[in-house]
Formats: structure tokens, sequence, C-alpha cells
């Protein structure tokens, strides 16, 4: 019989390389919120992953950059404490990009944890040829001696099921640190905040999205009714950017307060009154206070 395995898998990259829709599918659930701005993810979110012969518990991180502010230290500082505790680090590089500056800079990172076992992941392979994918994994053989290399489409479920099997090969015998029914550790106020952000950031530009952060004033289930209040806050740095974020005759929040609300009703299973205000926290990303308040 196969020893049970079970441990802490991490995926790094850069920006809009698919971590965190890689996250998603192998958890089965959408557990990380996905877009393509730099930094959304800010948390250490972990995901589970079941298998009858392992667990793997995925931290989902920000993305290692170089920081302009105390959020994107703070940021760093996570991304490096996660690391060093993790069995095992996915090194995420998109199949349809060639190997640039930032995935070295990534790489050499790489090299200052050495608890973790070292997987290159290749990304997007349904974007490429077979060919340019060749091309590809042969580019990111030479980056360093890896445990594994493995191509795979979170998008297409394309060698999923290899990877997974892989990174639970790569893990420290033991039993299961969840139980078999959990997909995350996230709270679900967490979830619905991110949720939120998600919707929030769509269409937003330049330096907007890194200014954008969600809290929870209010959840409570309406008496006698399927239904949850929930009275939350986006929150930016300047007035102009509540005007972009509020839109036009407040038609952009209202949009935003329509799509989260879908995804946040999927994810409770009960119909939900969604009301968002938009406030103002001048250079929260700089402020020890406000990031402290804002769950930073």
């Amino acid at each position: 019989m196969t020893e049970h395995r079970s441990g802490f898998v991490s995926f790094v990259g850069r920006p809009n390389v698919g971590k965190s829709t890689l996250t998603n599918a192998l958890v089965g659930e959408k557990i990380a919120i996905t877009s393509a701005k730099p930094q959304t993810t800010r948390r250490a979110i972990r995901g589970i992953v079941h298998r009858e012969h392992g667990q793997i518990i995925v931290v989902d991180t920000p993305g290692l950059h170089r920081p302009r502010t105390l959020l994107g230290k703070r940021l760093n500082d996570l991304v490096d404490t996660t690391l060093s505790g993790v069995d095992v680090i996915g090194f995420c590089i998109p199949a349809n990009e060639k190997i640039g500056p930032g995935d070295n800079f990534i790489n050499e990172q790489l090299g200052e944890f050495r608890r973790a076992k070292l997987v290159a992941v290749v990304t997007k392979c349904e974007l490429v040829s077979k060919t340019a994918l060749a091309d590809q994994l042969q580019a990111v053989s030479k980056l360093r001696d890896w445990a594994e290399i493995v191509p795979v489409s979170a998008l297409g479920d394309e060698q999923l099921d290899v990877l997974t099997d892989v990174l639970i090969g790569l893990l420290p015998v033991g039993p299961a640190l969840y139980p078999a029914d959990a997909v995350t550790d996230e709270t679900i106020e967490s979830r619905i905040c991110e949720l939120i952000r998600e919707a929030a950031l769509e269409g937003v530009h330049d330096e907007l999205p890194h200014s954008l952060a969600v809290t929870i004033d209010e959840m409570n289930q309406r008496e006698g009714r399927n239904m949850v209040d929930i009275h939350a806050n986006v929150w930016v740095e300047r007035d102009s950017q509540k005007g972009i974020i509020v839109g036009h005759g407040g038609e952009r929040i209202k949009d935003v307060g329509s799509k989260s609300r879908i995804e946040i009703e999927k994810l409770i299973g009960q119909k939900v009154f969604l009301n968002i205000r938009v406030k103002v926290a001048p250079d929260w990303q700089r402020d020890p206070k406000q990031l402290g308040r804002l769950g930073f």
C-alpha cells in the first residue's frame, strides 16, 4: 500500500501567469480571485486538494516583486515567510511567453528557500503549438535542476492529475491535515471581500488596482428569510479614485454589486442583499495604522 503523504505547496511566478487559476483548478472550487492586474492576491490563501493517497495544502501567495509601498513590503514579507515553510514550490512560467527578467529575478530568489523541493510548472499550454511548448520546456530546463517539470492547462483541465501526483510524491509521509470536506481555511467574510474586490478590479487601470481594499461592516441573516444582508466598503486612497469606482451616476458601483452578488450567492447558497459604499482612506498603502485596520 502506498503511504499517505501530506504537506504544503506554494506557486510562485510573475503576475498573470495563472497561479490563482491553477490553485482553483486543483482544489476544484474558486477559493482565490483571478485578475490580469498585478498583486491581485494579497494574503496566503490555503486551498486543500484531496486524493486517496495524499493531501496537498496549496498556499496561494502574492507575487514576488520589488516593493514600492509599505503594503508591497508586507506582501513580500508574507511571501518570504510562506515559502520558508512549504514543502514544495511550483514556479509557474507561461508557455506562451519567453523567459524574461521577471522570471530570472524569481528564479534567483528561489535559491534562498532550501527547505522546499522545486518544480517548474509550465502554464497556459493550450495557447501554444506542440513545437512551441517543447521549446519552452527546453528553456525552462536550463534555469536550474528541477525536481520535475510539468506542462499544464488549468483552463483546459490538461495534466492537472499528473501535476497533483507529482506534488503529492514530493510531500512528506503523513496523515491528512484537514477534514475530507474542507476546501479552504479562509473565512466566508474574507472570501466575500475578495469577490467584491475581484468585481471592482474589472476595467480599472494603472495604479488604482493597488489602491483597492474591501471590508465588511455587517453580515446578518435576514429574519424569516433565505437571505443574507451584507454591508461592505470599498476603500480607495483618493477622491479621484472614488469617482472612478462609483462611476457616472453610480453605474459602475452598481455593476460591481451585481457581479459580485452573483458570485457571493453561489458561495453561500442563499439570496444576498448587498450594499457597497466607497470610502477614502488617504495613502493607506503607506500608513501602518490604516494597513492594520484594513487587515494587512
